[in-house]
């Protein structure tokens, strides 16, 4: 009997591309849609799903997984905005949906592991038996920044068949089945913030007025007002609406407990150490003593050479050999040792490089 494989097909490309893959390889596979929020008709999500796993002959089951999504990801966006941080919900869904519901969805239709169409690559390592997460073989596509929250028990029961491929390849594939969704465009934004706008959806979705207050300098100067907390990130320049005699002014730091703002120069966004919790280690069990790697702040960044050390079962501090421009609490701090994710953990703040 052939080895069941569910795969998390989310009506685009690279979920469909995945589908073509595992069935070269023999795999017998259930395609699985994860409904994530109320609508008043079919997502279109699902609709491209049913239609590609029609094309590819494999069954297509929609789960609801609507109130674990607001509760596990919604309300935890909500809740980081609250308290002056910038949350990463990509990092949340795939903790607490893909890699928890999901799993369990696919035990009960049978199947040893789930398959999605991230770009990284799982191996095992021989040795030690320990689950590794590399980057993908293409760097321009690479998705393992979100991943670093995976457990050993998640990563031995997943499967990333587009890790060694670049997006060309993938679309050309998905092309040569005449695939439904061999040229949709690829998802940008936020899943329920489509514009973009998250001030005026947590207004929305919580139903709560987050009242203006003072913009300050450094010093605790008035410098003029803003229009609620949860408007406003570290780096941010545009739509700050004040102008000083220290030049362009930058978002420094959110401050829920008193409803100011801090505002500063660019210079002053610099740091060169961050402190991070919720660490979760993929390469290793622990981190002893000081160990020198390398770690980015955001998905987009290049990682940068910094200086490692565990601090507490779940805390680390990471001193960068260069400062680093708006670290920002609420996103993720993701340690790499060549192209091997050695871990990572959810920024706390930032020190000044003049500390």
């Amino acid at each position: 009997m052939a080895d069941r494989i569910a795969v998390a097909m989310s009506g685009g490309v690279d979920s469909s591309a995945a589908v073509v893959l595992l069935q070269d390889q023999g795999y017998e596979l259930e395609g699985v849609t994860l409904q994530l929020l109320e609508e008043a008709s079919e997502p279109e999500s699902i609709r491209d799903a049913r239609v590609v796993a029609g094309q590819l002959g494999i069954p297509h089951h929609v789960l609801d997984a609507v109130q674990c999504f607001r509760s596990q990801v919604m309300d935890r966006f909500a809740a980081a905005y609250e308290s002056g941080q910038t949350p990463n919900p990509c990092v949340s869904c795939n903790r607490y949906l893909k890699f928890e519901v999901l799993h369990r969805y696919a035990r009960e239709l049978g199947c040893r592991a789930v398959a999605t169409g991230h770009y990284a690559r799982i191996q095992q390592d021989t040795g030690s038996g320990r689950w590794l997460l590399r980057k993908a073989l293409h760097p321009e596509k690479d998705q393992s920044y979100v991943l670093w929250s995976l457990t050993q028990e998640q990563l031995s029961r997943s499967l990333f068949p587009l890790g060694g491929l670049s997006k060309a390849e993938i679309r050309a594939l998905a092309a040569s089945r005449d695939l439904a969704s061999a040229h949709k465009g690829d998802s940008q934004d936020i899943c329920f913030v489509p514009d973009g706008d998250y001030a005026a959806f947590l207004r929305r979705y919580t139903g709560r007025d987050y009242p203006s207050g003072p913009f300050l300098d450094r010093e605790g100067k008035v410098l003029g007002t803003h229009d609620g907390i949860i408007g406003y990130t570290v780096g941010q320049r545009r739509g700050l609406g004040v102008s000083s005699n220290q030049g362009r002014l930058y978002v420094h730091r959110v401050c829920p407990a008193d409803n100011t703002v801090i505002l500063g120069d660019n210079q002053g966004l610099f740091a060169h150490t961050l402190t991070a919790r919720d660490l979760n280690l993929i390469a290793c069990e622990r981190l002893d003593g000081e160990v020198r790697l390398k770690a980015k702040i955001r998905y987009r960044q290049q990682e940068q050479p910094c200086v490692v050390r565990q601090t507490g079962e779940d805390t680390i501090t990471v001193t960068f050999d260069q400062p680093q421009r708006a670290i920002t609490p609420g996103q993720s701090v993701v340690l790499y040792d060549g192209d091997l994710v050695v871990g990572g953990a959810t920024i706390i703040k930032g020190e000044d490089a003049s500390v």
